[in-house]
């Protein structure tokens, strides 16, 4: 931190005070192992699931009912979810460990 504070200390001065104020907060997430961090940051997974059914909804100029985007929005999804892998089997157990009592449901709802 030091040697990016002498290089960009100048040009940077309040993001680099920022960081050093708040720097316990920003360093939690490397308490993680890598694939804990890579579920952590994949917020583009749930952009992505949104894109693809307003990709499939705006092309539509009306609906007949609420049923009828129901029934289509839940069409994309089955496409969607084929598609889709999760980077990390067991992810609720795991985070479950670093987070005791808040995932207990979560994670035994989902084993196997």
């Amino acid at each position: 931190m030091d040697d990016l504070e002498a290089k960009w200390g100048g040009k940077y001065e309040k993001v680099i005070e920022s960081w050093l104020r708040n720097w316990d907060r920003l360093t939690a997430y490397f308490r993680y192992d890598a694939p804990i961090r890579r579920l952590i940051y994949t917020t583009n997974t749930i952009e992505g699931f949104h894109r693809q059914v307003r990709k499939v909804t705006k092309t539509k100029g009306a609906f007949t009912s609420d049923m009828a985007l129901l029934k289509l929005v839940y069409l994309a999804h089955r496409n969607i979810k084929k598609k889709w892998t999760m980077p990390l089997a067991n992810w609720a157990q795991k985070l479950a460990i670093w987070f005791p009592g808040r995932m207990v449901r979560f994670a035994l709802s989902n084993r196997g």
